[in-house]
């Protein structure tokens, strides 16, 4: 099944997720995940987090599953996280429901989820590696997200590569946006030969206006 964008959603969620953390004030990245996942259509959005993180990516992640009708996934270490995110959730007063919560090592958690197709990870957590290498991800496609990624330590496509499991899936196309404290991006499809129909040259435009800079940024997809 071929990916298919769409800037309806995207749009909406887009803007959504403006009004609901404009009181926040950070610098766009959760309005920037939000129209992502919801544009690709997001069945199945997972995220991980953990005390200290910022909470707006993650209203911004429920607000495109609403958009998408999808499912939306949080994954923390522990149960001090788990309650603490609860809390956090249930203070935004954004009106969304909480998203599935799961505890644990990517090990036991991943093995829970099938049919990926939007991940966003921590660059800062050790594990977040893994959590991409053991991901089950969509046969359609997914779009895979390193937040915290600094332009220095960003994962190149050959980074990517070293990953992702070269036999289940390939690298379309990566990017680092120096949004906020900066995103690794990498869309990857499932390994073998492209679908009929499909090309590689085949690309759309994403402006994102930084909230707090006004900083423009234009991103070209597959």
């Amino acid at each position: 099944m071929k990916v298919v964008w769409s800037p309806e959603n995207a749009s909406k969620a887009y803007i959504d997720t403006v009004k609901s953390c404009e009181l926040y004030q950070e610098s766009g990245v959760a309005e920037l995940i939000s129209a992502m996942a919801a544009g690709w259509n997001s069945k199945l959005i997972v995220e991980t987090w953990s005390n200290g993180n910022f909470i707006p990516r993650s209203i911004g992640l429920a607000i495109a599953a609403r958009h998408t009708s999808g499912r939306h996934v949080c994954i923390v270490p522990d149960e001090r996280s788990r309650s603490d995110y609860t809390q956090a959730m249930s203070s935004s007063n954004t009106g969304l429901s909480s998203p599935e919560i799961l505890v644990g090592e990517p090990e036991e958690v991943m093995s829970e989820l099938e049919c990926v197709d939007f991940l966003v990870v921590d660059n800062r957590r050790r594990d977040f590696a893994r959590f991409l290498r053991l991901a089950r991800l969509s046969s359609r496609g997914a779009v895979l997200v390193c937040k915290n990624a600094c332009a220095k330590t960003a994962s190149s496509a050959c980074k990517w590569r070293g990953i992702l499991d070269a036999g289940k899936y390939r690298v379309i196309r990566t990017a680092f946006l120096p949004v906020g404290p900066g995103l690794d991006i990498a869309h990857v499809a499932a390994s073998g030969g492209l679908e009929s129909g499909e090309t590689t040259n085949k690309r759309r435009w994403i402006r994102h206006v930084d909230q707090v800079s006004g900083e423009e940024h234009v991103i070209r997809t597959t």
